[in-house]
């Protein structure tokens, strides 16, 4: 949500900014702008809509300068509008500043700045920031800034240029995630590595209530007492060309066809001498069996994968697992003890509600392990142990390959504590294990089949609802497909356990509805395919996500989607692959932009 960039160095800022605005763009946003020094004073243009219309808007002669800042805003406080977008000036304009986060104190603080004589040109929280460093400053931007962060309550990000000290960017973070990092021309910042990974592979990951001061000649780092610091730099090992589509015509349909990729690289090493390897898990065998309790907590798509997990540990594990929406977990009472296991599942790595949760967790005595696709992300530095998910990055807003890499690693955690438990022996998890496998030679037969998919899409022509039904834990998995059709088709797509049709929503359906089933082989088909019946008496059209050989349910089904067989224990793997297509494709015929999808960001660094 949001995206910052800044450079100062011997190179023209503007094009620097612009280029790492667009790469920042995946993250989901309503407005651009960029402030630049000129030698002079700090030019700022902005505008409302994509960075295209901000690039429409700058001509050859404005904002040139080699030192400057810009943003990519999703609107929280203030409507997405011109005046509202950042970078956000102080009354002089000699202070420009960007900003992620939310200032939860900023009525105050106005009202305060206000009465000292301020005039505020905006709505939102971030304009306080430039009214307040510009009150506090006294020749020394960096001790500005510190006095003013003090004075902060929220989570932020932020990277501020003065006109009094041309050519320095002063830099700051609590719970809002920002990298630095320098080549030979000078120096960047982000609040993301994907913007500035072209021009350096090592960056420094600023910690919360640390303070940078970006000059050309390089980056100085000082913690919350104003103490000189050395950093600990990250290596950026994943290619360049993540973020390039690569001959796909978005990046959702490239992830999607990565998924393999994404299995066998999560997978990798993970089978030693026929038991289950997670170092990164920090505790020791003793105390892993020591567990009496899990819960798993995320956001979204990594909400949908602790369900699948749930069942997969109490079924393997015999331990007791409940899996909670992060931003409701923190607000009440759970039982929790040093003997509780609490998983933390964010593909960002900085959910705000999720690492509000686990920071509560841990103050309860529960050990906190993180599965995200970051490293060095926040939840990964807070967990006590993690697992990377290999998905390398993701750049459309709708989750694929993350989640395909979150279901693997909770599966391996699944596992690891059966065998702990010893409520799964030897053969049965290597058995497991080898079929776990096999799920991305699966998901890659799947993709080289499509037609049937293409065709399914169809039947949503002229809808604005669905029904996605399934039981045990094909229900879990509807619910993924549910999410993904109304976050990239607008689609109102519902999830279901089938046998829940009868208890109301049922009386919904009417000819053409299109009800999606997820009907494969397993203890409770011909339960499903009863439902499926009633649904069709009824006017459904019915499209199957079905096993391969299966021929009976075509006498139910208008359209089939024919998978792999599988254990039923890895469906949701396999059978999402197809649901995130059949998404797809119905956005594509609607028009729609599946790699940015109205109102919605990539992830949610404010509650």
């Amino acid at each position: 949500m949001c995206g910052i960039v800044g450079y100062t160095g011997s190179q023209q800022a503007k094009g620097i900014l612009i280029d790492g605005l667009q790469h920042l763009e995946y993250r989901g946003y309503d407005s651009a702008g960029i402030a630049v020094f000129d030698g002079k004073d700090i030019e700022v243009v902005r505008r409302q809509g994509k960075v295209a219309e901000l690039v429409a808007a700058l001509g050859e002669s404005d904002c040139t300068g080699t030192c400057g800042i810009g943003h990519t805003r999703w609107a929280t406080h203030g409507a997405p509008s011109e005046r509202n977008a950042h970078p956000h000036t102080s009354c002089s304009d000699n202070i420009a500043v960007v900003h992620n986060g939310i200032i939860e104190n900023f009525n105050e603080l106005r009202e305060d700045l206000t009465l000292k004589g301020h005039t505020f040109s905006s709505d939102t929280d971030t304009e306080v920031v430039a009214h307040l460093v510009e009150d506090l400053y006294r020749g020394d931007l960096l001790q500005a800034v510190q006095e003013a962060s003090s004075m902060l309550v929220g989570a932020y990000g932020i990277a501020v240029m003065c006109a009094e000290e041309p050519g320095k960017i002063v830099i700051t973070r609590k719970d809002s995630p920002i990298v630095i990092g320098s080549d030979e021309t000078g120096s960047y910042v982000a609040s993301d590595i994907v913007a500035i990974v072209r021009a350096t592979r090592d960056v420094v990951i600023l910690e919360d209530n640390q303070f940078a001061v970006a000059t050309p000649d390089g980056v100085t780092y000082f913690n919350r007492l104003g103490k000189p610091i050395e950093p600990e730099v990250t290596h950026v090992d994943w290619d360049i060309d993540v973020a390039e589509r690569g001959g796909y015509p978005d990046f959702m349909l490239k992830e999607i066809h990565e998924q393999p990729r994404v299995v066998r690289d999560t997978l990798a090493g993970r089978m030693s001498g026929q038991e289950i390897v997670i170092d990164e898990l920090s505790l020791t065998r003793q105390e892993l069996n020591f567990v009496d309790r899990v819960y798993i907590i995320g956001c979204g798509t990594s909400y949908h994968a602790g369900l699948i997990a749930k069942n997969l540990i109490e079924t393997w594990a015999r331990i007791p697992t409940e899996v909670e929406v992060a931003s409701e977990f923190r607000y009440r009472n759970p039982i929790i003890t040093p003997t509780t296991l609490v998983v933390a599942v964010s593909q960002s790595g900085e959910t705000a509600d999720t690492l509000a949760a686990i920071r509560d967790a841990r103050i309860r005595g529960a050990k906190v392990f993180g599965i995200t696709n970051v490293i060095g992300s926040p939840v990964a530095r807070e967990s006590d142990g993690v697992i990377y998910t290999k998905a390398n990055k993701e750049i459309a807003v709708a989750s694929t390959k993350s989640f395909i890499g979150q279901v693997v690693s909770l599966t391996l955690m699944a596992l690891m504590l059966g065998r702990v438990k010893g409520k799964l022996n030897l053969a049965q998890t290597r058995l497991l294990f080898a079929e776990l496998a096999d799920t991305a030679e699966q998901i890659e037969d799947i993709l080289q089949n499509t037609e049937a998919i293409e065709e399914a899409a169809r039947l949503f022509e002229g809808k604005s609802s669905a029904f996605y039904i399934g039981r045990d834990l094909a229900s879990i998995t509807c619910h993924e497909g549910a999410l993904k059709m109304k976050e990239i088709s607008y689609v109102h797509a519902e999830a279901y356990p089938a046998g829940e049709m009868k208890h109301g929503p049922i009386a919904l359906i009417e000819q053409g509805f299109p009800v999606v089933a997820v009907a494969t082989q397993s203890p409770t088909y011909d339960k499903t395919i009863s439902n499926l019946e009633e649904s069709k008496t009824r006017g459904a059209a019915i499209i199957a996500i079905a096993t391969e050989g299966d021929t009976d349910i075509q006498k139910v089904a208008d359209q089939v989607i024919y998978i792999p067989r599988v254990r039923d224990s890895f469906m949701p793997i396999t059978a999402s692959v197809p649901l995130q297509l059949l998404a797809r494709a119905v956005a594509v015929n609607r028009g729609c932009d599946v790699d940015q999808p109205r109102n919605l960001a990539k992830s949610v660094t404010v509650e």
